[in-house]
């Protein structure tokens, strides 16, 4: 067995090989050929005393693999130079000495020569794509020799094409029609070559007869049919033909002809002193490589250079393809090297001079072939998930992740087999306690699980066991295990790799690891912060329903193990599919009560939500929350207590707000109402439950006390709900009334003291409230004039002893008392505005008169209000009967204010009088005028001639019937009747637009 050195990774690994040295048939070997016959691989070796060996391989996919000499055949005298195996047909091609032999592939059947083709220098089979879209058909019309020798260029004669092309039959040598349809040959375009003799550039194609009732193996009725001759260049030493484009190769350079045209062209000319040329078809990317001394240019069909070129340690001698490799081979070695990174992978040693390498021409890309003089090795590709594994067993994880994205992007490696392998680096890196890196695998992988990870949370047994999938990877890592069995293994795996380190024993443990021992509490806080990374990514992908509870439950417990209180507030007041029972006691042994509310919250579990809320806000100093806005307040010592307290009511009426259960809001209204009264109306009158609560039931449990909430509720069923109901309506107005009373009697108290007090004292802003942004009183005399469903009177005798004025006028309007509404606006409040618009809503005269004995005799030992009379009598004198009013005045009243109301009163009376005069003299004047236009133009005619045209037509009028309009046009009956007769022949409309004529009263 050949030694053998690698330089990174295993790429491929010796299958088989044989010592040819003791073969009483063989020499040195010259050429070498890899093929498969019937699912069977066959390797043909050509030796320098001409001899044609057959072996055959077993190369299955068990471990045990056999290679067996078959025979072997003399072809010639001289060495054999090149050797293709034709597998569609069973038939091998050798070239020896110029000449063509032709053997079946099992070497069973006499050699046969190709007597036509004489010093032969190079051959070649043509390389076509499977779909034949990029080929061109060269078959149109061409000679046969049924005596297997290659037809004469006579032969292809323009008819001779033509008959061809039609399928009119075989051409014989002789140009004669065959008829016989049952000699029809058979073409394939799979067997064209082309053929180096001299300066020619042959192409030719094997044509087979028919092969009915025979098998591949013995036909012998074959030919090579003449398809083109283009004339080549001299001294080519390597061909290859893929498609449309022949590439050769000579001392000078490259060169392209194209089997279609024949044309050439040159691709780049060789240095004076260079390696021999070396053409090889990479089948795989469907390119050509060109060696140029030790550097590979890739080209396409066309000849266009793509890519980058690989550059080898050595001029190689041969070349192999394997997958996405070359098998580049020199001096007794062969060296891997990928074909897209030009990297240099593995070197196989082989301790030889001379060597050549094969490969498969199936393209498979999984054997390849290297013989020296006397040996031959065959060599198998390692499959992609055993290189990956042997470089995971190194602990070359980022190798093997190199390797994966290799293969992912040669199409080599699917998707799924990619995410698999990413997931078994994160396993591997898990034990190794690289966390961090480990889940960045996690997440790139697709296939990997959350529930995957959940061993390493959770102990077995336990909810989620049978969600975890088992056996699924290569075994390269331990079982799973808890994360702190994880990292106390992972540091005794350290301590013993540092002893060993002492010791001079190499181990895979991280350098770092060794040259800085990590902590336990650090590890274990970064295992959980990246396992907690893996499960909120995970969060938002398409689970299933019991690893959507697992997810989220574990997710809770690391937050918990961290003591990140934002994060699992944030996790259990969102939706989420924690199960309640698996956390309830842990988030209550460890405090996290808001947790726990949030959690019960989140789970319709609303009766031990508030629970928890309702003790939070009793004795919420003890809790493990606080509140940041008052974080920095340490002086007032209260303030981080108020905060929180009403941070847990908020908490608590977010969840009654929604709440149809009317016991548990009326439960819970009491403890609410006592640290927020705006909450408490927010929870009454919210609008986000599905059934609204009872209004009497809330109306009972509202603490008697709490009379702004109550004023608030019935404010909100009256204004928001359109509440008719007469109780809410009274109820709401005696509330008011009964606060209204209360805050005037305290303040007039205060103002009392005030008064008492040093000067400049202030009284206090009462009847006001945080709930409310108007004052009690305003409220409530909007309420009192808008509303007629209330009781009035209820509310008077509330109000009857007290000063509220204004109110009592409402409510005596409301009744219909106008002399006591009268009193109090004229009297009581002094507001002349007020009662002068009251006097105009009621709409009658008298009321001004009214009005004015009120301000003329008060009563009650008041001083008359002459002002106020005089006001009065100002706006309102004109609609006040003089006699009346002079009747009422009081002999006390000034005269100068006097004199002026009277005579005031009269210049209104007299100018209105005189006012009428005119109108009335004006509306006479009208009249008048009016009877003159009609007359006049009732005594208005008209001469009519013999010369009289009308106006519309223009026929003679004559004796015929005609009509005038206003404007003076003068038209004939027949135009009048289609007029009509409001418009004239102008197309004025005297309906619309009448016709004013100046008058006796205008002019004058």
């Amino acid at each position: 067995m050949a030694a053998e050195s690698f330089k990174s990774r295993t790429v491929v690994e010796p299958l088989a090989n044989l010592d040819l040295s003791s073969h009483s048939l063989s020499s040195q070997i010259t050429a070498v050929s890899l093929s498969s016959f019937n699912s069977q691989t066959l390797i043909y070796i050509g030796t320098q005393s001409g001899s044609l060996i057959l072996l055959s391989l077993n190369a299955g996919d068990d471990v045990d693999v056999s290679i067996s000499f078959l025979r072997s055949v003399s072809i010639a005298e001289f060495a054999v130079d090149s050797i293709i195996a034709v597998e569609d047909i069973g038939k091998v091609l050798v070239l020896s000495h110029g000449v063509l032999y032709f053997v079946d592939s099992v070497l069973s059947h006499p050699v046969k020569r190709i007597a036509s083709f004489k010093g032969v220098t190079l051959f070649t089979k043509r390389i076509r794509r499977s779909d034949l879209s990029n080929s061109t058909d060269l078959v149109v019309g061409v000679g046969l020799d049924h005596s297997n020798q290659v037809g004469n260029s006579d032969y292809s004669s323009t008819s001779q094409r033509l008959l061809q092309k039609f399928g009119s039959g075989i051409i014989r040598a002789n140009g004669v029609k065959n008829t016989k349809q049952v000699n029809e040959p058979k073409h394939d375009r799979n067997n064209e070559f082309a053929v180096i003799i001299g300066k020619r550039l042959l192409l030719v194609e094997l044509v087979l007869g028919n092969k009915v009732n025979k098998s591949d193996r013995d036909i012998e009725n074959w030919c090579f049919v003449n398809l083109k001759e283009i004339q080549c260049i001299d001294g080519v030493e390597t061909m290859v033909w893929i498609d449309d484009s022949i590439f050769v190769g000579t001392a000078n350079g490259y060169s392209l002809f194209s089997c279609v045209t024949g044309r050439s062209g040159v691709i780049f000319s060789l240095p004076d002193v260079s390696s021999p040329p070396l053409l090889k078809l990479l089948r795989k990317e469907w390119k050509v490589m060109l060696r140029v001394d030790n550097v590979g240019v890739v080209v396409d069909v066309h000849g266009q250079p793509v890519g980058g070129s690989l550059v080898f340690r050595r001029s190689p001698d041969s070349v192999g393809e394997l997958s996405s490799y070359l098998a580049v081979v020199k001096d007794g070695k062969m060296d891997l090297y990928h074909k897209k990174s030009g990297n240099c992978i593995q070197t196989v040693t082989f301790g030889a001079d001379r060597c050549v390498a094969a490969d498969e021409q199936s393209g498979k890309g999984k054997l390849v072939v290297v013989t020296t003089s006397t040996k031959f090795l065959c060599y198998r590709k390692v499959p992609s998930e055993e290189q990956i594994k042997d470089l995971l067993r190194k602990k070359n994880f980022k190798e093997a992740i190199s390797l994966v994205d290799e293969l992912e992007c040669d199409g080599e490696l699917s998707k799924e087999m990619l995410s698999f392998v990413h997931a078994q680096v994160g396993f591997l890196l898990l034990f190794d306690l690289h966390f961090e890196e480990a889940v960045n695998h996690f997440l790139q992988s697709e296939t990997m699980q959350p529930s995957e990870v959940f061993p390493f949370i959770m102990r077995d047994p336990n909810r989620w066991s049978l969600l975890v999938p088992r056996n699924r990877y290569w075994g390269l890592h331990p079982p799973p295990a808890p994360l702190e069995d994880v990292v106390d293994e992972g540091l005794v795996a350290i301590q013993r790799a540092i002893f060993l380190r002492k010791a001079g024993v190499e181990t895979s443990v991280d350098d770092n690891f060794l040259q800085n021992p990590p902590n336990r509490a650090d590890l274990l806080e970064s295992a959980i912060k990246n396992i907690i990374r893996y499960l909120e990514v995970s969060r938002v992908k398409e689970l299933t329903f019991h690893v959507k509870e697992g997810v989220d439950t574990l997710l809770m417990y690391l937050y918990r193990a961290l003591n990140h209180v934002d994060e699992m507030e944030k996790l259990a007041s969102s939706e989420n599919c924690c199960i309640v029972e698996e956390l309830e006691t842990l988030l209550d042994d460890s405090g996290h009560l808001r947790t726990l509310a949030f959690l019960y919250a989140s789970k319709g579990m609303n009766s031990k939500a508030l629970a928890i809320w309702r003790i939070l806000a009793r004795n919420y100093s003890s809790g493990l929350w606080k509140d940041p806005l008052v974080e920095n307040d340490l002086d007032d010592g209260n303030s981080n207590v108020i905060s929180s307290r009403q941070v847990a009511a908020t908490e608590a009426a977010k969840i009654l707000e929604e709440s149809s259960d009317q016991d548990l809001v009326l439960e819970h209204l009491r403890w609410i109402a006592d640290t927020s009264p705006v909450l408490a109306i927010e929870v009454l009158t919210s609008e986000k439950r599905e059934n609204q609560l009872s209004p009497d039931e809330v109306i009972s449990a509202i603490d008697s006390k709490k009379v702004e909430i109550l004023q608030r509720y019935l404010q909100w069923l009256i204004e928001d709900q359109d509440s008719v109901d007469t109780q809410f309506h009274t109820l709401y107005a005696l509330s008011l009334a009964k606060t209204s009373f209360e805050t005037f009697e305290a303040k007039c108290t205060s103002e009392n003291r005030c008064s008492e007090n040093v000067e400049g004292t202030q009284p206090n802003d009462l009847g006001s409230s945080s709930i409310f942004e108007s004052h009690v009183r305003e409220r409530l005399q909007i309420f009192l004039q808008s509303s007629d469903l209330y009781d009035p009177e209820d509310v008077l005798d509330l109000i009857e002893g007290s000063d509220l004025w204004l109110e009592k006028a409402i409510l005596y309007r409301k009744l219909g008392q106008e002399t006591l509404v009268l009193q109090i606006l004229a009297l009581k409040l002094e507001d002349c505005e007020a009662a002068e618009q009251y006097c105009a809503e009621i709409g009658r005269p008298d009321a001004y008169m009214q009005l004015l004995d009120m301000y003329l005799d008060p009563q009650d030992g008041k001083e008359p209000m002459f002002k106020a009379a005089v006001r009065l009598l100002h706006n309102h004198g004109e609609s006040l009967d003089p006699l009346q009013v002079l009747e009422r005045l009081s002999p006390d009243m000034p005269l100068q204010l006097a004199s002026d109301t009277i005579l005031r009163m009269f210049r209104a009376r007299l100018h209105h009088h005189r006012q009428g005069q005119i109108v009335h003299s004006l509306s006479r004047a009208v009249d008048i005028d009016a009877r003159l236009a009609i007359l006049e133009e009732r005594s208005r005619h008209v001469q009519i001639n013999d010369e009289s045209l009308c106006d519309s037509c223009h026929a003679r009028l004559g004796t015929k019937l005609f009509a005038m309009y206003p404007d003076d046009t003068v038209v004939c009956y027949k135009c009048f009747r289609r007029q009509g007769e409001s418009t004239s022949v102008t197309g004025r409309d005297f309906k619309e637009d009448v016709l004013i004529k100046p008058g006796w009263l205008v002019t004058r």
